[in-house]
Formats: structure tokens, sequence, C-alpha cells
């Protein structure tokens, strides 16, 4: 696989890091010990201040494990937002709500267990649409999701460059398939779309209309 940022520029931004929030070095041993990925703290850090420019009134993260992804947004929204969180384990979502809690955050957050996708496709007006590239077919996600986001959503999409995989000339169905939607929403007219080497790679699909 690919370095997506070159190990010694990794280092370099790892540095600038603030102490880890004891909430974030306590999901990531919990992510270790149970082999759940969640985001890293460059890619969560992105994520809070992408939430602080837009301020959304509705944030909607399927398919979020631990939660991770949903205690950075809701950090970040203010108290008459929300984010919805969902996820199909009934444990992963008991965790986050008793973490969301702890943290004071719980008033900001709606978790729901279920069809990640079936249940996201019920909201409306989505102001930032939150996927994982390793766990959902973008493409699917897109054509589910795009009548629900309100204008001017901003997508942000995780896993956008799958380790280096993109680049490399995998022809696994996933690679492909992920390759393929990045080159889509790239050159669609109604987004405005780029992606930024933190993590895993990111891609930001800001909705022209």
């Amino acid at each position: 696989m690919i370095p997506i940022v070159d190990s010694r520029i990794g280092a370099y931004l790892d540095g600038l890091l603030p102490e880890a929030d004891p909430v974030v070095a306590a999901m990531e041993q919990i992510a270790r010990e149970r082999n759940i990925p969640i985001v890293d703290r460059q890619t969560g850090r992105l994520l809070y201040l992408l939430a602080r420019i837009k301020q959304p009134q509705l944030v909607v993260v399927p398919g979020d494990g631990l939660g991770c992804a949903s205690w950075w947004f809701a950090r970040a929204i203010s108290i008459s937002s929300r984010v919805v969180m969902i996820d199909p384990d009934r444990d992963n979502v008991e965790h986050a709500r008793r973490m969301l809690h702890d943290n004071g955050l719980i008033d900001r957050v709606e978790l729901q267990v279920g069809d990640p996708l079936g249940i996201a496709a019920g909201q409306r007006d989505i102001d930032i649409l939150f996927m994982d590239c390793d766990v959902f077919n973008g493409a699917d996600v897109l054509e589910r999701m795009n009548r629900c986001l309100a204008k001017n959503a901003l997508l942000i999409a995780v896993n956008a460059l799958r380790r280096g995989a993109v680049a490399e000339g995998h022809e696994d169905p996933e690679t492909a398939a992920l390759r393929e939607f990045n080159r889509h929403l790239s050159r669609r007219r109604d987004f405005f779309t780029t992606i930024v080497p933190v993590g895993n790679g990111v891609l930001l699909g800001y909705r022209l209309s």
C-alpha cells in the first residue's frame, strides 16, 4: 500500500497535536481491543473544524461504530442542532450513549439502532452527511441520499483513498467501485469536490444546488 502522507510529515503533524482528550484515548483503546475502526485524531479534528465552519442544523452519521465521528460533530455544533448516529450494533450504540452522556453531549445526539442507510434515508435537509468508504459503496449512498441533502450540504467521506489502493491499480470490486465514486463525484457539476490527504483520505463534496 502507498502511504497517504510521508511518515516524516505524519510524525511532524502528530507532534503538533495537543495532548489526547481522555475521551479520545479511551475510544482508541476500546477500538483496539474490539478491532473496530474509528476516525483518527487528525481526521476527527478536521470533522470538528468543518462542522464549526458549516454550522449545520442536522448532521447524519450512518454506521459510526463506537460513535467517534458523532462525538467530534457533537462537540462542534450548537445546542439547537443535532447529530443522528445510526449503527446496526446495539452494543456500539449503547457505548456511544454512555460516552456522550458522560461528556454532556447526549442532548445533541439522536442515537438509533438499525439499518444505517435505511434510517438515514428517512432524514430530510441534511446539512452534513458523513460516510465511511470502507463500510459503504459511495455510489449507493449518493443515489439513496442525494434527495435528502439540504441545499449547500456537505458530504464527508473518509477512507476515500483506501490505504493508497485507488492509485495502485487494484481491480478488486471494492477498490474499483471506490475509484469510480471518487471520479464520478469529482466530475459532477452539482458538487464541488476535493480529497484531502488526511488520515486515509477524506473526500469533501459541497453540494452547489
